[in-house]
């Protein structure tokens, strides 16, 4: 089977490895890729946001697989472009899409499912903003209507910084603030069916302790030993499930992967908000972790076939943290050198915002190398992690030190 990967961050390079190793795949072409997914994979040079030029490239290598892991082209619609000349597409349509381009359409989804949410306005003006966070009262959350390159959120106590980050954005969806811890759970659906993946915890926060402003993510890990044991199933009756069916009374059924960011409250699970993709970097902790052949697996999904399917993980624990460029996530800085990418067993390094010269691999974005450790517990995924991580080189980058720490501390004392 000849597969199609779209994209070029970390997430792209663990599913490229993972579609790659199943044998079901005979050749693995990735646009745009990056240095670490073109070691094994044959990389096109295209703009993913030309739904066109990728149409051109899956005909022109007869691709029988599309997996497409970037929102932009899913907001898009280039599986709709893709699902026209009749070619698998794993990802969802430009309607179901809406998903995650939306947040006031997912709003709307989740109350037609009967799915738990925190209650919410949508706003555009400066007296809307003012009578949502007299309902709510803070800590305030403020979250851009559109895509924002997961940096579209702000929770706060300071009302003015609140408003501000409502200023910047056409439309927010204001809401009542979540307490509890929070996870994410990954679904793949063939539009009738869904899966449910194990849940995964993300760091958000680009500090220690959860310090300082929101990013894509400064690490990962899986599985949660302190989730409640029915986290699974009850995700999956709750909001997986009742999700699939209703956009399918809609008419616009979901296939693709399904992401659902919860807090545990003490209330029940509530969802935060929906992807329409694999994340990052939870993606780099889960793909590891997953034992079932994922081409086969992507390929059952986009082809309504997964009724009979059923996931199976390695009895392990991975841990992923991000290498980040100096003054990420406001301004990183670009061009600086990457050199010492250590070789060790059960790590893997997956390259994000990096590129090739003449002097060798560069960054050249804000989160650029994830590493992932694996092990038979939290501590040793965690040791493999942080020792790999700490043998890079790139002046000025920086990583968090706390991924995961409380998690295995509490694991061990178990």
């Amino acid at each position: 089977m000849k597969i199609l990967l779209i994209g070029s961050g970390g997430r792209e390079h663990a599913l490229g490895l993972a579609l790659h190793a199943d044998p079901a795949c005979t050749e693995l072409h990735v646009a745009p890729g990056n240095p670490g997914i073109a070691q094994f994979a044959q990389c096109h040079r295209i703009d993913i946001t030309s739904n066109a030029q990728i149409v051109a490239l899956a005909q022109e290598i007869a691709a029988e697989l599309v997996v497409i892991g970037p929102e932009i082209p899913l907001v898009n619609g280039v599986a709709d472009d893709l699902r026209r000349l009749k070619i698998a597409v794993f990802g969802p349509s430009k309607a179901a899409a809406a998903l995650e381009g939306s947040k006031t359409f997912a709003k709307e989804v989740m109350s037609d499912a009967g799915v738990p949410t925190a209650h919410s306005f949508t706003c555009t003006t400066l007296a809307q903003y003012e009578k949502a966070f007299d309902t709510f009262g803070p800590p305030y959350v403020v979250k851009d209507d559109g895509l924002a390159g997961g940096k579209g959120v702000v929770v706060t106590h300071d009302r003015q910084e609140a408003i501000n980050h409502a200023l910047t954005c056409k439309r927010v969806v204001i809401e009542e603030y979540l307490n509890g811890p929070e996870i994410s759970l990954f679904g793949i659906s063939d539009g009738t069916s869904i899966l449910a993946m194990q849940p995964v915890q993300d760091f958000k926060r680009v500090g220690n302790n959860d310090d300082g402003p929101n990013t894509g993510g400064m690490g990962a890990y899986s599985p949660l030993s302190w989730a409640p044991s029915d986290i699974i199933d009850d995700t999956y009756t709750q909001v997986l499930a009742p999700i699939i069916a209703e956009m399918n009374a809609r008419g616009t059924p979901f296939i693709g992967l399904l992401y659902a960011g919860l807090a545990l409250t003490d209330h029940g699970t509530r969802v935060i908000e929906f992807n329409v993709r694999f994340g990052d970097p939870e993606t780099q902790v889960l793909i590891p972790l997953l034992k079932t052949p994922l081409a086969s697996l992507l390929y059952k999904a986009a082809t309504a076939d997964l009724a009979d399917t059923v996931l199976e993980w390695r009895d392990e624990s991975a841990v992923a943290v991000v290498l980040a460029a100096e003054g990420y996530p406001t301004a990183p800085k670009s061009g600086g050198r990457i050199s010492q990418l250590p070789v060790i067993k059960n790590v893997q390094i997956f390259h994000a915002g990096t590129s090739q010269n003449g002097q060798g691999l560069i960054a050249t974005g804000g989160r650029v190398l994830t590493v992932t450790g694996v092990g038979s517990d939290l501590t040793e995924a965690r040791d493999r992690a942080y020792r790999a991580i700490s043998q890079i080189s790139l002046p000025g980058s920086f990583f968090r030190s706390d991924i995961a720490l409380n998690a295995s501390v509490a694991e061990k004392g178990n």
